[in-house]
């Protein structure tokens, strides 16, 4: 009798394992006991391995080469999320530097278009001015 008068289940023969399917979740390739009642089963496995649970904050069981491809790759997107948003900076300030250049054209030729006003009428002011002093010889 074991101790503390706990009972032992009697031993069914072990069942078949099931193909793997990819909706199956993973379980220990040690065989299974089935112990089957009228309203539920109940199965246990004959070797009882311990389950580590793996979750964001506990990964001290992954293979240091995968750490470090996932350093490596988180890397690599923040070093192209960077490049991206220099890309659009770059492309902005082209942008902005082509906007003032054009800008700056048309007010050359708007200061063109009025020196070539102003200069004709100095012109004609000048010819005007030629014609004074006729009555100076006096």
């Amino acid at each position: 009798m074991p101790l503390f008068g706990r009972k032992t289940e009697p031993a069914v023969e072990p069942t078949p394992q099931r193909k793997p399917s990819m909706f199956s979740r993973r379980r220990s390739s040690s065989p299974l006991n089935t112990t089957t009642n009228h309203r539920h089963t109940t199965t246990t496995a004959s070797t009882s391995p311990k389950r580590h649970s793996t979750s964001i904050l506990h990964r001290n069981t992954e293979d240091a080469s995968i750490v470090s491809a996932r350093n490596s790759l988180m890397q690599a997107e923040a070093a192209e999320r960077e490049a991206d948003r220099a890309l659009f900076a770059a492309k902005g300030a082209v942008k902005a530097a082509r906007e003032q250049v054009k800008r700056l054209e048309r007010e050359a030729a708007e200061e063109a278009r009025l020196a070539k006003i102003k200069q004709g009428q100095a012109k004609a002011i000048g010819k005007r001015g030629k014609a004074l002093g006729r009555h100076d010889h006096i």
